[in-house]
């Protein structure tokens, strides 16, 4: 068994949102709380989320995460 490791970052939009659900929807799980910053070149609010999903597959290190 292989845990596999994701960050999920992007503006805090509902895409964001969207983005989280998805992976979750996919099997993926909630690492951890959500996480906030202030980006000052934009001025803008940034999210991070931490997901994890066990799987049997070994880990490729050229397999985009998202394909697990």
């Amino acid at each position: 068994m292989t845990l596999i490791y994701r960050f999920l970052t992007g503006p805090d939009t509902s895409e964001f949102c969207h983005k989280v659900t998805k992976a979750l929807s996919e099997g993926w799980e909630l690492h951890g709380p959500p996480q906030y910053a202030h980006d000052p070149e934009s001025g803008t609010m940034r999210c991070g989320q931490a997901v994890t999903k066990e799987t049997d597959e070994a880990y490729d290190p050229e397999k985009k995460l998202g394909d697990y």
